[in-house]
């Protein structure tokens, strides 16, 4: 077998691997050093095989939804230590452009006589899928849960743009430093940790804008209150920041 034939297969079965959520197998053959640039931020690259490794699951997870990840053209150049592929794959979901492709550039070193996966980019043309997106902010509002129950102020604010403006029930809050007291008198309010939950999240994007509308859900004290939600996120260098949210209850005294 070549090296050209070498890399291919190698390549197509990470395709394969990764369609049906192989972790194991999307893993073989790459670098302890692996640095990817992948559709998501961050915008440096996700440096380290265990940082590769995080970023899988959740794409799993979309692939199962009926997804597709299909090679639809290869080409592969390789010396006698180095070699790069390109290609293009179908990816996305039967309602999205069917005419979408994910452009992949795979950078490959021979170490100990294999060939190995040094470097990978992943990019679409334009705006990334709406799935795509739909699933990091998704990941966004997810942490947000997670971070309450924690009592994890910090890791609350972090998705948080400094200029935020938020409506919330019981004022007008201008301003991260605003938002975070408001945040920190409510983790403050109960003895017992609180939950957080957005059960079915709609969400909406183009560009570097997405919007997010849902009933959210919160429990302290055995209480269980629901309010109405919209936010609006931008996509920055360092991933998607909350600039907006409104927050109301219904006003029963109006009909």
């Amino acid at each position: 077998m070549t090296d050209e034939q070498e890399i291919r297969a190698l390549i197509e079965n990470w395709v394969s691997a990764v369609h049906t959520g192989d972790l194991d197998t999307v893993l073989a053959d790459h670098a302890p050093d692996i640095v990817m640039f992948d559709v998501p931020p961050p915008y440096d690259g996700v440096r380290g095989l265990d940082a590769y490794r995080e970023t899988w699951p959740g794409f799993f997870e979309w692939q199962q939804s009926g997804a597709s990840f299909d090679l639809e053209s290869l080409d592969v150049t390789a010396g006698a230590d180095v070699a790069f592929a390109f290609a293009l794959l179908r990816c996305g979901t039967p309602d999205e452009n069917p005419d979408q492709r994910l452009r992949l550039t795979i950078g490959l070193r021979k170490l100990d006589g294999r060939w190995t996966v040094t470097h990978e980019h992943h990019s679409f043309p334009h705006d990334a899928p709406s799935a795509v997106v739909a699933g990091e902010i998704g990941d966004v509002l997810d942490r947000w849960g997670t971070d309450t129950a924690a009592g994890d102020l910090d890791a609350l604010m972090e998705p948080i743009a400094e200029n935020v403006v938020s409506y919330e029930i019981d004022g007008n809050y201008t301003g991260k430093a605003a938002v975070r007291e408001v945040c920190a008198a409510g983790l403050d309010s109960s003895p017992d940790p609180i939950t957080f939950t957005i059960p079915e999240p709609t969400i909406e994007s183009a560009g570097n804008l997405a919007v997010a509308w849902s009933i959210d859900h919160v429990t302290a004290d055995g209480t269980e209150t629901t309010s109405r939600a919209t936010r609006v996120f931008r996509r920055t260098g360092e991933g998607w920041q909350m600039i907006h949210q409104h927050l109301s209850y219904p006003d029963s005294a109006i009909s």
